[in-house]
């Protein structure tokens, strides 16, 4: 299992039937999306367990090479060379272990969905293609798919039909719309189903985001759930 720093956990109201790993954004912290767990509602506090993982400390290129946490070093700004393969490598094995984890406490893989914002949304996008087993789903927000050359050979047969939801500001300075749209339709080629959202905003999270948020989640970790039984 690869070394990591104990993530954030914050326990569902009974018992945990699905789990939501959630990767923060360059600079921040498992701390950053804590908040947004209040949000989204009863139903899926009630059984979903949120896992909130802190990103290594790592020097970053293009700030100076300040130490900072970040998923991985970005050295340029154009985003088809922003992403070092090592690093992203590396926090994906971090977050496939994470998932076995889950597993290994008693949760099903086809009920862990890996989540998150920026470059978090990078190694989820990145880790859930290739993981072994069927996943859940992945939820990517301002985001983009990082070695996007790799993927058609790296990905898993399992998860070709992953549930896979992309959110974007249409202000966001950081990773231009463009670019998320660009990895929307180079998965659509591969013939994944991808959802994505839109918003009026910069590099961030909106209130009308969390809605659409809570009700994808709902869909695939309570509808679904209902569905089976």
């Amino acid at each position: 299992m690869s070394e990591f720093e104990k993530p954030l956990v914050i326990e569902p109201k009974g018992k945990a039937s699905a789990s939501v790993i959630w990767l923060h954004g360059l600079g921040a912290d498992a701390h950053d999306f804590e908040p947004i767990v209040a949000e989204l509602g009863d139903d899926l506090r009630g059984i979903v367990r949120f896992v909130f993982p802190f990103a290594p400390h790592r020097p970053v290129t293009i700030n100076g090479g300040v130490v900072m946490r970040a998923w991985y070093d970005i050295s340029d700004t154009d985003l088809t060379r922003r992403a070092d393969e090592k690093g992203v490598r590396d926090s994906a094995e971090i977050l496939s272990a994470l998932v076995d984890v889950e597993v290994q406490d008693g949760v099903s893989p086809r009920r862990i969905v890996l989540a998150g914002f920026s470059q978090g949304g990078a190694i989820a996008l990145h880790t859930g293609l290739r993981y072994p087993q069927p996943l859940a789903g992945i939820l990517a927000l301002s985001s983009y798919l990082p070695l996007h050359q790799d993927t058609r050979a790296e990905a898993s047969v399992a998860n070709r039909k992953l549930p896979i939801f992309m959110a974007h500001g249409s202000q966001d300075p950081v990773i231009p719309l463009s670019t998320s749209e660009g990895s929307r339709e180079f998965l659509t080629r591969l013939g994944y189903v991808v959802e994505c959202h839109t918003y009026p905003m910069p590099h961030s999270v909106c209130a009308e985001e969390v809605r659409d948020i809570r009700d994808w989640l709902s869909r695939i970790l309570i509808w679904s759930e209902h569905l089976a039984d």
